[in-house]
């Protein structure tokens, strides 16, 4: 009984032990684990771990090896443990000289334990007891093998179990990037300041080199004129000094010249600075393709740079990543093998997102500062528009703050000016005009934009829906034509923090139950906005509603014009977005203003433009290009006026006896290779390639755009016809802008001209003049607009006699009429059609003209 007392209490001992040092082990680790999150919510617990650990790690292991003992077991061992080691010490009076001394008691109570002991053994004999405790004594707990770091979380260790949520693991390599990465955002947030000094220096250094360049142009007669012709130059022409740059070149020479002297000499050199501090004061940046100086190429290194540093605090989903982990990389000790992570209030798996946001915007970063290398032209020649526009708010390019307020009253400008603009869900820079519309939108809440083609509408309505999102709004719609859909969800995606979703084609379902519950901008189309109506719920109404090409809502009759309609009412903000608020009547611009402010009494006449520019002011904002885009590339207008061929002619001829308008205005390009019109495409093509440009073809005609197709040389898309789809529309201009110089797209001109954006073309060719300039001028705005780097060449393909000179000569009539009223400030020149007169009395007027000069001999 002795042995079988020491065998149980060594394997109490045993456990004890390995217990003991395992809670310890296990209290250690759970001691050591931080809260991560917010100053008052923790979204996670972590753990660091190291090689270090694998002494408590091992420990928890060997509580996990330790042999399993039954409930008969465990009684057994502490009845030979407990009970049997009293009855053990009570004996010892029945042996010995015990025997002799032990007085009557303790002899009786040592009889008793005697009988208990042969009692007990009798018991243990009869069972498995002692065969199972010898098993159990002979386990060796450092035969167990020693536990890594990586191993924290496996179940033979067991500590997961006193974690109580299911945790993982993340390796020390998934965690060093993300480490590297909020270094230098934190880096990047804190030296924003020293980038953008180093911009202005690059930028400045630009200006000078260019000040330099214009005033050594300048003769030096011009002192004379910052003098009012008080110098006398003689003496600098004599000396061979022949412009203003030389003067400020040799100053010391001057003043030693033959009747110079110190004061003349003082008063030349100070008549060249101010020449040259006035040209400094008023030069525009520009970035000269051809021509990619040292200077220019600092620049716009030191621009991305910038860009990329305060990017960051306009990404506020990132910057809440980096500061939901940023404790936790700051705090990761250089001995640190892996870290576990314990979720809270927060999944790990959006620590994993935050970590994986964390180190993407680290790689923008080493892109943007050029750790990543690549050529800073290679990234502007990809997104000029937002180079143009950091130049612009950095006071490198001319904006005028006067010309981007349109004709507003003057308490519209205050309103307007005492507004800041919250740009903290929108990705893009904005110009002043923009961010301008942005905040008229807002203040006035219900407007028609109306900026020229390629000024940048689409931003100025993404800062509006973001200024809204930041302000508590989630749910925003936008309604537009089925062939800029794609374009829209591009926009949103690139240009904000927003959640896009695709009301339209066989998706739309889904689309719309996502965006209900997770709001965002929502894209549909004016054909499906029926589908739309009666499917948004109460709770996911949007706070806005973008109408683009408002102009599709002009017919008050039309169905899709009253369900735009009735959706504006409902909504408290609308914006209508035109660059055309007219296309035959000024009744059309009253009705787009009527659907959004039916409050303003537009009833001017047609002959009071000045007061209907008035009525209208505030509900309606336009600029022009030439006026807010200073840095926009010259556009060229030529009008190729040609003769008809014999074949020509035998197709007009014919089309005027059938009193049919529409082939009278395609015929001059029905004979194909024999047509005039066609062998002038031909070489305005061909010139192109030489000059390394693209072309676009419009055309209003689908035979005219099939002849040229199989006419023109190279390599031809399209054609691009309201028939495509709209993503193949897209995928279209898409191979377009990815092709060679000398590549052509064409398309038709009600289709090709609205809404998409094709700046990797710079020559524009329109087969035959349109019945409505709007037309016109939406199609050239495809290619001459913001973000275009090359003069835009628009070549204008006319018959000298027929149809064409005549539309040309009746819509001159549109141009002025529109420019009265639709020119709400001074800076419009867009042009648009305005005159009162419809499509169809336009083609008799032109048939029976044409009748008349070409068939009244016979």
């Amino acid at each position: 009984m002795s042995g079988w007392h020491k065998l149980a209490a060594g394997i109490a001992e045993q456990h004890e032990t390995v217990q003991s040092a395992a809670e310890d082990a296990a209290r250690q680790l759970l001691d050591r684990m931080v809260p991560l999150g917010t100053e008052t919510t923790a979204s996670w617990r972590v753990l660091q771990v190291s090689p270090s650990d694998a002494g408590p790690l091992t420990a928890l292991a060997r509580r996990r090896a330790l042999p399993a003992i039954t409930a008969d077991t465990q009684q057994g061992i502490r009845r030979l443990t407990d009970d049997a080691g009293r009855e053990l010490t009570a004996v010892r009076a029945l042996f010995g000289a015990r025997r002799i001394f032990s007085g009557k008691n303790r002899k009786e109570e040592a009889e008793q334990a005697a009988a208990r002991l042969l009692s007990l053994h009798e018991e243990v004999t009869s069972t498995r007891l002692v065969p199972g405790m010898e098993g159990l004594a002979a386990w060796d707990g450092k035969a167990v093998p020693a536990v890594g770091p990586s191993d924290v979380l496996d179940e033979r260790v067991g500590f997961d179990q006193r974690l109580g949520t299911p945790a993982e693991l993340v390796g020390r390599h998934e965690l060093d990037a993300a480490k590297t990465a909020i270094t230098a955002i934190d880096q990047a947030l804190h030296r924003e300041s020293e980038f953008r000094k180093a911009v202005d220096g690059a930028g400045n250094a630009v200006r000078q080199a260019e000040v330099r360049r214009l005033v050594a142009e300048m003769p030096v007669e011009r002192l004379k004129d910052a003098t009012s012709g008080q110098l006398r130059i003689t003496a600098l022409m004599d000396a061979g000094i022949r412009n203003v740059q030389q003067v400020l070149d040799q100053q010391s020479r001057i003043r030693s010249l033959p009747g110079v002297g110190d004061t003349t000499g003082n008063r030349m050199v100070g008549a060249a600075r101010t020449i040259w501090q006035t040209t400094m004061d008023e030069m525009p940046i520009r970035i000269d393709v051809k021509n990619r100086s040292q200077a220019t190429t600092a620049l716009l290194a030191a621009l991305r740079v910038w860009d990329a540093a305060r990017s960051i605090r306009s990404a506020t989903a990132d910057l809440a990543a980096a500061d939901a982990v940023r404790p936790l990389l700051h705090n990761l000790d250089a001995r640190t093998s892996h870290v576990v992570l314990v979720p809270q209030t927060r999944t790990v798996a959006e620590l994993r997102t935050a970590l994986a946001a964390v180190e993407r915007r680290g790689a923008v970063l080493d892109a943007g500062t050029g750790t990543a290398g690549g050529d800073p032209w290679e990234d502007f020649l990809s997104r000029p528009a937002d180079y143009y526009a950091m130049l612009a708010e950095l006071g490198f390019l001319a904006d005028d703050a006067e010309k981007s307020q349109g004709d507003l009253p003057a308490e519209i400008v205050e309103a307007v000016r005492e507004l800041t603009l919250d740009t903290t869900h929108l990705k893009a820079s904005l110009r002043g005009y923009q961010s301008f519309g942005a905040r008229f939108a807002i203040v006035q809440r219900k407007v028609v934009i109306g900026d020229e083609m390629g000024l940048g509408k689409t931003v100025e309505s993404l800062a509006v829906l973001a200024h809204l999102r930041a302000r508590g709004s989630s749910h925003f719609l936008v309604v537009c034509p089925a062939a800029v859909v794609t374009n829209w969800v591009r926009e949103v995606q690139a240009k904000s923090a927003l959640r896009a979703y695709r009301l339209h084609g066989p998706a739309r379902d889904d689309a719309l139950k996502s965006w209900i519950r997770g709001g965002g901008v929502a894209v549909t189309t004016y054909d499906i906005l029926g589908w739309v109506d009666g499917r948004i719920p109460e709770g996911a109404e949007p706070a806005c509603v973008v109408f683009d090409e408002a102009h599709y809502i002009k017919n008050p009759h039309a169905k899709r014009t009253q369900r735009s309609t009735a959706l504006i009412q409902r909504s408290e903000r609308a914006l209508l977005l035109t660059g055309t608020p007219l296309e035959n009547r000024i009744e059309e611009f009253r009705n787009l203003v009527g659907y959004l402010r039916p409050d303003l009494p537009v009833n001017a006449s047609e002959i009071s433009p000045r007061q209907f520019r008035k009525q209208v002011a505030p509900a309606y904002l336009r600029r022009n290009q030439e006026d807010v885009l200073t840095e926009l590339p010259e556009r060229l207008d030529i009008d190729e006026w040609l003769p008809m061929s014999g074949a020509d002619e035998q197709y007009y001829r014919a089309a005027v006896v059938e009193g049919n308008f529409m082939a009278m205005r395609q015929a001059a390009l029905r004979a194909g290779a024999r047509s005039e019109k066609m062998q002038r495409l031909v070489d305005i093509v061909q010139e192109a390639e030489e000059n390394q440009r693209k072309v676009l073809v419009f055309s209003y005609f689908r035979d005219v755009l099939d002849a040229v197709v199989s006419n023109l040389p190279g390599t031809v898309f399209g054609p691009l016809t309201g028939s495509v789809p709209a993503a193949t529309r897209q995928s279209m201009v898409d191979d377009f802008s990815r092709a060679p110089h000398g590549a052509v797209l064409v398309a038709q001109i009600v289709a090709g001209g609205v809404g998409l954006n094709i700046q990797s073309a710079s020559v524009v060719v329109i087969c035959e003049p349109q019945l409505k300039p709007t037309t016109e001028w939406q199609a050239i705005g495809r290619a001459h607009r913001m973000g275009q780097l090359e003069s835009v060449q628009v070549h204008r393909l006319l018959s000298e006699e027929g149809v064409d000179q005549r539309i040309i000569e009746i819509l001159a009539r549109k141009n002025q009429l529109f420019a009265d009223f639709a020119r709400v400030s001074e800076t419009a020149d867009s042009a648009p059609e305005a005159f009162d007169i419809t499509d169809a009395e336009l083609a008799r007027e032109i048939v029976a003209a044409e009748r008349e000069r070409l068939l009244s001999g016979g």
